[in-house]
């Protein structure tokens, strides 16, 4: 399964865009723009599975710097600024990485 089989490619391309000077990534900003914001909770919990490359259960902070090209391969890397904004608004328990369900009440909130 790949993201655009749950995100139209229009969706991901146009909300790259939008993001693609450095510093200008804000993820709801991202989940509004690319669709997923109005996805079903099975979708987002789908689309976590895809973002989580080593299958941990947890996007870590690592992942989360690449974060941009599993939408799109030629996208920029998210910098440490971004990627550490990013963590600490989805990970409400502290514990340095974002689990399925606080990323999944971050798209949908």
């Amino acid at each position: 399964m790949s993201l655009s089989s749950i995100l139209s490619a229009d969706a991901i391309d146009c909300a790259i865009k939008d993001c693609q000077a450095p510093d200008s990534f804000c993820p709801k900003k991202f989940f509004q723009a690319c669709g997923l914001a109005k996805k079903s909770a099975q979708e987002v919990k789908k689309v976590f599975g895809l973002l989580d490359n080593d299958d941990s259960g947890y996007i870590e902070e690592e992942e989360l710097k690449y974060f941009l090209q599993r939408f799109s391969p030629g996208a920029r890397v998210l910098t440490d600024k971004e990627t550490k904004g990013f963590l600490s608004a989805a990970d409400d328990d502290s514990d340095g990485r974002i689990g399925a369900d606080e990323f999944q009440a971050m798209v949908l909130s």
